[in-house]
């Protein structure tokens, strides 16, 4: 008995010192949510002023927005290797989105896995005793392979395994651990195109949106376990492209917003009201997270559990096809809704508009209820803050910050980490950002890369002024931290002129 309790003292102790000073009950429970695409300005919390978000603005009001958030990576698979793992894209093993069959013949589908080495978040709240569950797009190994979800620390997966699947709406399947769900007799591929005649929604249009059997396992899941504590990670496929999203949802906004149809000359399916049927898909996006904090206020477990809502990368980038002016890729009209909040860049670039995504954080009691946040943070910080917050034991080596005590509204007591990016697609590129200075290169994987950039985020984040000739001080030091923080990686390599050539 007393070697017992000398025991538990000590995990208690440990505890203690996970959490910090006490300033408030750890959460019973956390829900993230993970968007798809979503860019910094495409909430009305956010600035957004055409598409109604009134579910996410709600509890931004009841908690606390962030203004300096940014993703691991300006792309899907490693920005969820970066949320999972607390490894920066410098030492992530996922650093772009790799088929897993380019390495792995037998797989038919998914993307590259992560090792069966890898600690998640997952695992660490799994053996903590936690259920844990996983309901959207995965993208981080096969099903059957090192990076299966049920693998890497989730108890319940339910949705997209690979995210080119997760490129329609109306897929023939989708997965239940390891086993294929049909959900389309009749599925609707997500790429296709019409050149001519009147696009309609219905042809593009199967029998279940898939998104509909995502949001219920999430549900289901938070009913079946609200008498034990649980972790739910929520990568919703929302806004991503392709667009088709239900009729109803699109018949919400004005016709006069729509001039002419997008015919899939961007890539992705035709719609006959492309700006309308963007913002049905980030309404929906928000009616989903209106459905899973209303099921958790019936359950009688809201106000105990920890939501994090935030988004993979920016907005869909422009069409590559430099003659069309008005759609992006999928169709996506990022200047009539000002998606990046006057941002520069979109999703697969390291400037801020493919980066700095949508953060917001609620448990009443502990994070400020309707107060702004601009201390810089990004996804590494994600695994040692939820340790931090569940006073979980972290042996883990990870990249970021603990935000727990930022979270709470309360001042860190350490200077932030500088934030790394190294990210091989896109033609190469990387940044490191000090907090208000962040340096930038592009090009890498040309014969000619482009030179250092310099911005002072403070007075220019748009980052329209390139200041590296006038600070040759702060490029040395970002040269410095890519020299220290820079793992080689043979799946994902990168040559960065004076760093690593």
């Amino acid at each position: 008995m007393k070697v017992r309790s000398i025991h538990l003292t000590a995990v208690f102790l440990l505890g203690l010192a996970c959490l910090g000073p006490p300033a408030a009950a750890a959460p019973r429970n956390v829900v993230f949510i993970l968007a798809d695409d979503l860019g910094w300005g495409e909430l009305g919390c956010y600035g957004q002023q055409k598409i109604r978000t009134p579910h996410i603005d709600r509890l931004a009001a009841e908690g606390t927005r962030f203004t300096r958030h940014y993703s691991g990576a300006p792309v899907c698979a490693p920005a969820r290797c970066v949320l999972l793992t607390g490894k920066h894209l410098g030492h992530a093993e996922i650093r772009g989105n790799r088929q897993a069959h380019l390495s792995f013949p037998r797989f038919k589908e998914g993307q590259h896995p992560i090792s069966s080495a890898t600690v998640t978040l997952a695992e660490v709240f799994r053996d903590a005793g936690f259920a844990t569950g996983a309901m959207g797009k995965w993208g981080l190994g096969p099903v059957d392979s090192t990076g299966d979800p049920n693998s890497q620390g989730f108890d319940l997966f339910f949705g997209y395994n690979c995210q080119a699947v997760a490129h329609s709406f109306y897929p023939r399947f989708l997965w239940r651990n390891d086993r294929q769900v049909e959900i389309n007799p009749h599925p609707i591929p997500g790429h296709g195109k019409q050149a001519e005649g009147e696009v309609k929604m219905e042809d593009w249009i199967g029998e279940t949106y898939a998104s509909i059997p995502i949001r219920e396992a999430a549900l289901k899941f938070i009913r079946d376990n609200k008498d034990r504590r649980f972790f739910l990670y929520l990568p919703f496929t929302e806004p991503h492209v392709a667009m088709h999203p239900p009729v109803g949802s699109v018949d919400e906004y004005p016709e006069e917003w729509d001039d002419r149809p997008y015919r899939g000359q961007c890539a992705y399916l035709p719609h006959p009201r492309p700006r309308a049927g963007y913002a049905a898909m980030i309404s929906d996006l928000d009616r989903h997270v209106g459905d899973v904090v209303n099921e958790l206020r019936g359950t009688g477990i809201l106000d105990e559990t920890l939501i994090i809502f935030t988004s993979d990368n920016g907005t869909t980038h422009r069409c590559r096809n430099g003659e069309e002016k008005q759609f992006g890729i999928g169709g996506v009209d990022a200047d009539f809704f000002h998606s990046t909040g006057g941002l520069r860049g979109f999703k697969g670039s390291v400037y801020e508009g493919g980066l700095r995504v949508p953060m917001i954080a609620r448990l009443p009691g502990t994070v400020p209820a309707g107060a702004t946040n601009d201390v810089p943070s990004y996804f590494a910080d994600w695994f040692p803050t939820l340790c931090s917050a569940f006073g979980l034991e972290n042996t883990t080596a990870h990249d970021g910050d603990d935000l727990w005590p930022v979270i709470g509204g309360k001042a860190s007591s350490k200077p932030r980490k500088p934030m790394v990016w190294v990210y091989p697609e896109y033609g190469g590129q990387v940044a490191v950002n000090f907090g208000e200075m962040k340096v930038v290169r592009q090009r890498l994987n040309s014969r000619n890369p482009g030179p250092w950039e310099v911005y002072d985020l403070a007075k220019d984040p748009a980052e329209t002024t390139n200041i590296a000739d006038e600070n040759p001080e702060i490029v040395a030091k970002a040269v410095a931290v890519l020299k220290r923080e820079t793992n080689a990686n043979d799946l994902f390599p990168l040559t960065i002129p004076g760093v690593n050539d």
